[in-house]
Parts: C-alpha cells; structure tokens; sequence
C-alpha cells in the first residue's frame, strides 16, 4: 500500500492515477495511523512553499511525515513536495521547511532565454547511482513546473541535475527519503518507471 499524504496540495490526483495505472493500491490520506501502517509513502505538491507548510502544520502532518522518515518507511517527495523537505525557501522568507535534509530553496534567476517559471520537458544527468534511476538513461526527459530549485547542503545527497540557466539539484536520496523536482506522473513512460521503481523498493532496503 501507497499512501499520498492528502494536505489540499495540488496534483495530488495526477500521481494517484499514476500509481493505480502501475497496478499499486493507493490511499489519499492525513490520517495519521492509516499514514504510519503504509509501506511507503509520497508528498505530492504544486504551490507557495510558506502556504504548504502552513498546511501541513494545521493538519499536524509535520509530526507524522518525520515519524514516518524514522521508521524507515520509503518516503518520496515530489515538486513542491521535495522543497518542503529542506529548511527554507526564498519563495516565503521566514517560512521554516521540514528541515529533514539540508538544503534551501532559491528563485532560478531570470536570464535572456531563461523563462520563469520553467515549465516543460528538461534532460537529467545522474552524478551518482540512484534507486530510483535504475535502468533509466543518462539525458532521460522529464516534465517539470517550477520557478523554484534546490540547492541542496550535501553534495552526496544529489542523484539527477538539470540545466536551466543554472545547474538544478533535479533529485535526491538520503536513507529511506527520495524526492524530486520534476513530476514523474506527468513524464511519460520514463517518469513511470521511476515511479515503479520507487515501488520496488521495501523498507528493508530503504
């Protein structure tokens, strides 16, 4: 069972149909004990970085979500769900993120030929092997919608880059807790087989 963490964010019913296409029995939720007997778990979202948190914070999911990461239990965080993992953005100043790993959120800067926000079919390059890559190509398109990226604190965390105008921290994975900028659900069969990927995994490998 696949558990997405229901906090009024957006695309949460894309990655759901998503899932129910690669045949996983999925639940939309804030419940905590339904969250906690999960065997893995996503944080979808598309909005403002300080409205979400507020969100997740008035439904007491903060709680949950960082008790779910200590049980080891396999936790993706996708778009607007990836930035709230780290400890601020410049989208909301003074907007505390969950702060699970290191790292801030910054505006992509604005140059001749760079259109804010980005939106649309972006190539990755893989640093460094990743779970949820496995079997995926190097340059691999993804769809992505965002006028916010990570600047992750560890290098070693970063699984998939991007180039727009800048060099974008596209995915992550430390332990147990994956996430990424792009929108799997919304990438055709490569954002699938990442998603699948993410299936495979239990949290005795996490």
């Amino acid at each position: 069972m696949t558990v997405i963490i229901d906090y009024d964010a957006g695309n949460i019913r894309s990655v759901e149909k998503a899932l129910q296409f690669l045949g996983e029995n999925v639940s939309v939720t804030r419940k905590r004990e339904e969250i906690l007997r999960a065997d893995r778990v996503i944080l979808p979202g598309v909005g403002a970085f300080g409205d979400a948190m507020a969100k997740l914070r008035g439904y007491h999911l903060e709680e949950v979500i960082r008790d779910v990461i200590a049980r080891g239990t396999p936790f993706l965080g996708i778009c607007l769900g990836l930035q709230l993992l780290f400890e601020s953005s410049e989208e909301s100043s003074g907007a505390v993120g969950l702060g699970v790993l290191p790292g801030r959120i910054v505006r992509i800067p604005e140059e001749e030929g760079i259109k804010v926000p980005h939106i649309g079919w972006n190539s990755l390059y893989f640093p460094r092997e990743s779970r949820l890559f496995q079997g995926i190509a190097q340059n691999a398109f993804v769809y992505f919608v965002h006028s916010y990226y990570l600047e992750a604190g560890e290098e070693e965390i970063v699984t998939a880059t991007a180039g727009y105008g800048t060099e974008i921290h596209a995915a992550v994975e430390k332990g147990n807790v994956f996430a990424c900028q792009f929108h799997p659900e919304k990438s055709s069969e490569t954002g699938l087989a990442i998603l699948k990927n993410f299936i495979a995994i239990s949290d005795r490998e996490a």
